[in-house]
Order: structure tokens, then sequence, then C-alpha cells
């Protein structure tokens, strides 16, 4: 069976619910583990689930923030005990909380922040709810989680904050494309830049895709002697982690503009702006590597009404030699999965497939460990998948033709993969540095690196 035909049944299977889950669902219940000595034990939410919400749910389900509802005590979780339940068992698929699509049964699994459950946390939350869901022993229930503020960042308290102007979308109201005015960044001093978050500050409630307007935002610096452009900020968007080896600048008396955005209505008036958030390197820091921002696909889009399972493919050919250090799909409503595979000497690897949900727009950051090392003459092959039927909920008209354009009905087809750049020298070196870290073995690849078997490269990678 070629790889081709092995990764299109492999996609195919996905529009079903996994086998465990499937177990789970078809038993009607989990049978409760064996504890030593032949007795049962009962999962608690004290013991057993609060730990759980801690680490993954409640950064959003808590007073003050995105989520509309809270879950921070036993009484919050019990009341959604069964749509937890529910929606912890899509996995990666489009609509799952705590939102994060990658698929776990393919490609490279070791990401910075990761968010996802684990089986044995997902079945435990189903045993939890199928048990009806007991408290238990509350001497079991972890400290409470100390939030910062109710704006708690995923980089930590930020260095720099900048808010940038307010925007006002009436509620019914067509798509909106335009510019945001400049705001000062407040920098007396050059500084690199480790992390970067974006946050919609909005004046209603309702959780993400309720109370957003922003679809998407191009962010710039300008002046101050240095500018450049920053991660697109997109809805439901988590936090851009920068290489240690190659930290983008930010120049003293910078300014943060938007020349381009997206807006779209959500049914009720609303007054937001973007809040920019920056965590620095230290300062003496200096980069010893070249960043690149690789962006590539919105080629042919055309998609059939009332169709699921719909491919568009997209590839483009590395010029250079690069470590990608993110992966981030981009699509619009229509869009429910990409895959991206790496193609270099008669080798094809699928080095990632993640779901999609328009309204939760995920950049995955690899670990360092793990982030593809592709060989230049590398080709880069993405699948982006497509469902125009009614199970789609992000679909306005499932009756309609569905073609490249800017608006959120409309459709995109897009892979950001930024990372380094590297001559050959430098390529060598992390090649040696990946195979000393880990280990290899002569002869022993890995996945996302395709010369890591060799002890000395090969004298065309010199």
């Amino acid at each position: 069976m070629s790889r081709t035909r092995n990764l299109r049944q492999t996609c195919a299977r996905k529009l079903s619910i996994p086998v465990g889950a499937l177990l789970t669902l078809t038993l009607g219940g989990v049978v409760t583990p064996q504890a030593s000595g032949g007795q049962t034990t009962e999962v608690t939410f004290t013991k057993d689930v609060a730990p759980i919400l801690q680490r993954s749910c409640q950064n959003c389900h808590r007073p003050e923030s995105v989520a509309p509802m809270s879950l921070l005590t036993y009484q919050d979780a019990r009341r959604y005990a069964a749509r937890i339940k529910e929606r912890t068992q899509l996995r990666d698929r489009m609509g799952v909380m705590p939102p994060w699509f990658i698929e776990k049964d393919i490609g490279i699994q070791d990401f910075q922040n990761d968010i996802s459950l684990s089986e044995e946390e997902i079945t435990t939350i189903a045993m939890w709810v199928d048990g009806g869901t007991p408290e238990g022993d509350p001497a079991d229930m972890p400290p409470p989680r100390i939030f910062a503020s109710a704006d708690e960042w995923e980089i930590g308290t930020p260095d720099l904050i900048i808010d940038l102007p307010s925007f006002t979308m009436e509620a019914e109201a067509p798509d909106w494309w335009g510019m945001i005015p400049p705001a000062p960044s407040g920098m007396t001093e050059d500084r690199y830049v480790a992390a970067m978050e974006v946050k919609e500050i909005s004046d209603v409630e309702g959780g993400v895709g309720g109370q957003f307007i922003y679809h998407h935002a191009i962010i710039v610096s300008i002046g101050g002697g240095g500018g450049g452009q920053w991660p697109v900020h997109e809805v439901g968007r988590n936090a851009e982690v920068f290489d240690p080896l190659a930290s983008p600048l930010l120049a003293a008396g910078s300014q943060f503009m938007v020349p381009g955005v997206h807006m779209h209505a959500n049914g009720k008036r609303t007054t937001a702006h973007l809040r920019l958030g920056f965590k620095f390197r230290p300062e003496g820091y200096e980069p010893t590597r070249r960043r690149t921002s690789l962006v590539f696909g919105n080629g042919e889009v055309d998609l059939r009404p009332m169709e699921a399972g719909q491919e568009v493919h997209i590839y483009t050919t590395l010029q250079q030699n690069m470590k990608i250090t993110n992966f981030e799909p981009h699509m619009h409503a229509a869009g429910v999965r990409m895959c991206l595979e790496a193609i270099w000497g008669g080798r094809t690897e699928t080095l990632t497939c993640a779901g999609y949900d328009h309204n939760w727009v995920k950049v995955y950051n690899y670990a360092e460990e793990v982030q593809p090392l592709l060989p230049r003459g590398t080709l880069l092959h993405v699948t982006a998948y497509f469902d125009t039927t009614p199970d789609n909920k992000n679909v306005v008209d499932p009756r309609n033709w569905g073609g490249l354009g800017h608006r959120s009905i409309d459709n995109m087809a897009i892979a950001f993969t930024p990372g380094l750049v590297l001559d050959d020298e430098e390529f060598a070196e992390e090649v040696a540095k990946r195979r000393e870290r880990l280990g290899l073995a002569k002869g022993e690849g890995m996945l996302g690196c395709p010369l890591c078997g060799f002890e000395e490269l090969p004298a065309s990678r010199r």
C-alpha cells in the first residue's frame, strides 16, 4: 500500500469516533479500575477530575474569562458534567475541549504548552460522569489555582503590554476590512522578544466566537529604526513562542499598527480592541540564527456543496535548509483538518495532522528536540480537508459552492510554518546536536529529520 493511500485511509478514519471512544459509548459506562488486592476504586472529583480541570480547563473556565461557564468548583463542574464528557471525547475533532486539535496517532507528538488531555484523562472524566459524578473526600481536593488576575497570560506576566485602538462592530453587519491606526510601544531601548500573545478585549460576554469580532489582524511594528511583521492574530489563537536562537527585535521608539484587519459581526453591538503582550529575552541577548516566516497556500479552492472529505493540496520546495519551529493551519468555516508531509530523497513522512475549528485557530509550537530539521530540496505537501455538509456547524449554508475569498463564508487553505534558515554548516551543527541530545545510534533517524541517521552528512549537504 502506498504512503499516500495509507494516509488517505487514515484521514477517512478520522471522520469516525475513535475506537477508545466507541468502546466507552458502546458499553454504556466504564468498568471501574481494580486497585491492588482486587478491590475497585471510585473515580471522584476531588482526587481525579479536579487536577485535570486545573491544568487544562480553568485558565478559560473561570469568572471574568472567555469561557461561558466556570469550572472552579465541584458544584460548577457537576452542573456541566455530561457536556464535559461529550466535548473531551471529541479528541482532535471540531468542538473538542480543551481546544487542541493535534491527532495523537500520527506525526510528531511533542509540543510546547500542550493543554490536551491524554486518553487516560479522557477515560477518567467519562468514568466520573458514568459513575454518578461523586464528589469524593474534600481532603483530596488540590489547592485552588492562584490566577494573577482575570486577564492571565499564557506567556506569564508580560514585560510589555500595548493596547491598540478600539473598533465598534454593529450586531448585524457585513464583514469589514480595513486598518487599525498606530499605537506607541513606549519602548526606550531595543529588546529581543521571547514570546508574544494577543488578546481581544471585548465589552460583551459569551466566550470565543460569541464575544469576539476580530477574525484576523496583521500586526506590524514601524519606526524607531527598525520594523517588522509579527504573528497574525486570529480568533482563539494561542501564544507564539520564538526560537531562543533567533528571537525578533522590538526597536526603541517603534509603534504598532494593523494594516489589514478582518472584522465580523457576532449578533451584539460590540466594541473591542487588541491587547499585545511581550516577554523579553534577557538584556545582552543576541540571536545566532536567522528567522524566516514560511507561508504557503491559497491556490485553487473549489468546494462542492453538501460534501464531506474534500481535499485541497498545497506544495512548496525548500530553497534552503530549515528548522521548522511552528505549525499553524489556517482555513475558513468549511475547514476541518490539515496535514503536513515532508518528502525528501524518496522518503515521505507525515509530520503533523491537526483538526481544525474556525472558532479556534491554533498555533502548535514544536518542542525543541522534535522540530523538523529539513534539508533544502525538501518538498512540503499540505492536504487541507473541508466539509460542506450540515454536519459542519460552522458552515452558514451548506448548499453553496465555496471558493477562495477573504470572508469567513469563503474559503482559504494556508499553512504557516515559520522557523530558522540554516546554511550548510549551521545545518550540520543542528543535526549533530540533535543526534547527541537524543542519543541516536549510527543509522538511526527520527521523524522530521531525514539526515539524523548520518554520523557525517553526505558530501552534497556539507
